[in-house]
């Protein structure tokens, strides 16, 4: 790795004796077998130069995060996306982050057997995240409508359906109807569906003739469930074995991108009308759980405006089962559930029945299965309103404030990062294994 010093000064030789250990890393792992041939004195040794080379990435962030950023963003007058930040910081700053070409070889390659390159973004996105200058403008970079919307919408607008491989979206009665049809895996949580899902998302909030949005499980083909309507199984724990689970494209984008937007709404440019006072599109949103909403289907709850289940539906957060950090849950589920449910769910793993008394912490309405339909229209048609609009916007803005969120994800994007790698994690998920996903 040649050293290239960062167009910002130096004066404390941060720089420096980061790109020097970093390249200390390269040389060795160049020297060391595969993941899985090394000895016990070679895991040692390689363990120790990535720790000394990520405290130094630290202690540059922490003093030059906002520079570095700034660089990045031509002082924040461009909006890049987490994917794209990521990528020229690479460029830009040899040493700071894994380049494309490492991370191609670690997408190749099964959890267990990779580096865990992706700490090193988890370091970066933390510090960048912390900052009050960059991460703000790092969020609302995220809450622009994608490329990918933004080409669908006028077909959307003219014929009101989109149909995409996680997700179907329909308008019909003012109303943006959502329905997950991962039909083979219970709606299992891929980079597939965050992308499909942020773009449904983005529709909805887009289009001027849609008024309140509908999220629902679709009819599934899985052979345990078939003919019946499933929620959401949550993160596919067998493309996480096989390392399909990015940090960046699916735990990160999930939360700054879709989910992020059904709360605070899609961030337009300053030439819509009303923009002074409204700068983001928000829409109430409803979610109707049939069978169950486990893991990120229960997270997904958290920041809806009303929620419906059938009588027979069940919700949990299988954190401590998988070792991974359920998104924000840690964050939301507490507001809702109080502090003692939240750990009995996300440490302990207790699974909420909707006939529980505690499950009408978590949902407003529960319904027998064949009531549910006519219960989502007159909640629908509850939340069709101006005034809604206003005082959901208000709700949000007390029970989450920006600042509060940004705090959350700045310290989940490394401790997600480092749990992806977590030995225990790893052996969980590896009975989830097979052929790696296309």
């Amino acid at each position: 790795m040649t050293t290239v010093l960062p167009p910002l000064e130096d004066t404390d030789g941060l720089w420096a004796a980061l790109t020097e250990a970093a390249a200390s890393v390269e040389k060795l792992l160049a020297t060391l077998p595969e993941h899985g041939a090394r000895s016990s004195a070679e895991r040692a040794e390689i363990a120790a130069a990535h720790d000394a080379a990520r405290a130094l990435r630290v202690r540059f962030l922490d003093t030059h995060a906002d520079a570095v950023y700034d660089r990045l963003t031509d002082h924040r007058r461009v909006h890049l996306r987490l994917a794209e930040l990521v990528e020229a910081a690479a460029t830009a700053f040899p040493g700071l982050v894994p380049t494309q070409q490492q991370l191609a070889v670690e997408r190749s390659l099964p959890q267990a057997a990779k580096e865990g390159h992706e700490i090193d973004q988890g370091i970066f996105l933390r510090a960048v995240l912390r900052s009050p200058l960059a991460g703000p403008h790092l969020l609302d970079a995220m809450l622009r409508p994608t490329p990918r919307a933004l080409e669908l919408l006028p077909e959307f607008v003219r014929t009101g359906e989109v149909e995409m491989e996680a997700v179907h979206l329909e308008r019909r009665d003012g109303v943006a109807r959502l329905t997950m049809c991962r039909d083979d895996r219970l709606n299992a949580e891929d980079g597939q569906q965050v992308d499909d899902m942020e773009t449904a998302v983005d529709l909805a909030l887009l289009d001027p003739g849609v008024r309140v949005g509908l999220l629902r499980g679709g009819v599934m083909s899985h052979p345990r469930y078939r003919g019946k309507r499933v929620f959401s199984a949550g993160i596919n724990l067998k493309y996480l074995s096989q390392g399909g689970i990015s940090l960046v494209d699916f735990l990160m984008r999930r939360e700054l991108g879709y989910i992020h937007k059904l709360v605070r709404g899609v961030l337009t440019n300053d030439d819509r009308p009303g923009w002074w006072h409204s700068p983001r599109i928000e829409k109430p949103w409803v979610a109707a759980v049939d069978g169950f909403a486990i893991g990120g289907g229960a997270q997904l709850l958290l920041v809806f405006d009303r929620v419906l289940a059938s009588s027979d539906a069940y919700f949990s957060l299988p954190a401590a089962k998988e070792g991974i950090i359920p998104g924000a849950a840690n964050l939301r589920l507490g507001r809702f559930a109080g502090p003692r449910v939240s750990r009995q769910v996300i440490l302990e793993g207790r699974r909420i029945w909707a006939k529980e008394p505690e499950a009408r912490l978590l949902v407003d309405e529960v319904v027998e299965p064949d009531e549910l339909d006519a219960a989502i229209e007159r909640s629908l048609t509850r939340l069709d309103g101006d005034a809604v609009l206003a005082n959901r916007r208000m709700l949000n803005l007390a029970d989450e404030s920006p600042d509060g969120f940004r705090a959350y994800m700045a310290e989940f994007a490394l401790m997600q990062a480092l749990r992806l790698y977590g030995h225990d994690v790893i052996d969980k998920v590896g009975r989830f294994g097979g052929r790696p996903p296309a």
